[in-house]
């Protein structure tokens, strides 16, 4: 088999949400010492993009979505330890990911946090219901580029902003790219917090974070 077909072969894996070929397929690309980047990116990178432009278009649901994220995930964490061996070569920033205080929701988050680990990024996913301090303290414990934050309600929504202003007053607000994600989020509210950016979906916050690394 090709290196090509085999990335195909993971691709289709993820779309239709088979889980232990998935798997299997991460196991056999650390046996046959294959390029792991390559079996990420084009493989299940290829594969949980395509479930989420499924699920723009209407085709795939959101239980769909999380289980291709879970299955990816999962695979990841077999991949992960091998690629981190040749870390400096392969990540493409650090990413600390987060839903504020006092709000519960984690999917979206989570699903953001799997496809950033898919296209290379180093992702330290805190959960959900996290104090501004904890999130802001993490990222410059680990050195991060990145901090996202998410809110899911308009009760909540406060923190991220309360989460600009933490890093304004200790400042160090330029040594951060704070984005934030929630289905409340707008434009206006990123430009009223003086955030970098936001998105609507995981597909948009991958496209921005790389945009923004660059």
């Amino acid at each position: 088999m090709s290196q090509e077909s085999f990335y195909k072969e993971i691709s289709e894996a993820i779309v239709s949400l088979d889980r232990e070929k998935a798997i299997s397929f991460a196991k056999k690309a650390i046996e046959e010492n294959m390029n792991l980047l390559d079996v990420v990116e084009k493989g299940f990178g290829a594969g949980i993009r395509r479930i989420g432009e499924l699920w723009e278009e209407g085709e795939f649901f959101l239980p769909e979505l999380m289980l291709g994220g879970n299955i990816v995930q999962e695979s990841m964490e077999i991949l992960l330890p091998f690629l981190k061996a040749n870390k400096e070569d392969i990540m493409s920033g650090k990413v600390v990911i987060a839903t504020i205080e006092g709000d519960i929701h984690s999917i979206g988050k989570t699903i953001v946090a799997t496809m950033l680990s898919a296209n290379g990024f180093e992702v330290y996913d805190l959960g959900a219901d996290v104090s501004a301090e904890k999130i802001i303290n993490t990222a410059l414990e680990k050195n991060a580029n990145i901090i996202g934050v998410s809110a899911l309600l308009t009760t909540t929504m406060i923190g991220q902003k309360k989460l600009i202003e933490i890093l304004q007053d200790k400042g160090i607000r330029d040594k951060f790219k704070v984005i934030l994600g929630g289905a409340p989020v707008t434009q206006n509210w990123v430009n009223e917090c003086q955030a970098d950016g936001y998105a609507d979906n995981a597909i948009e916050a991958v496209k921005l974070i790389k945009k923004l690394m660059d």
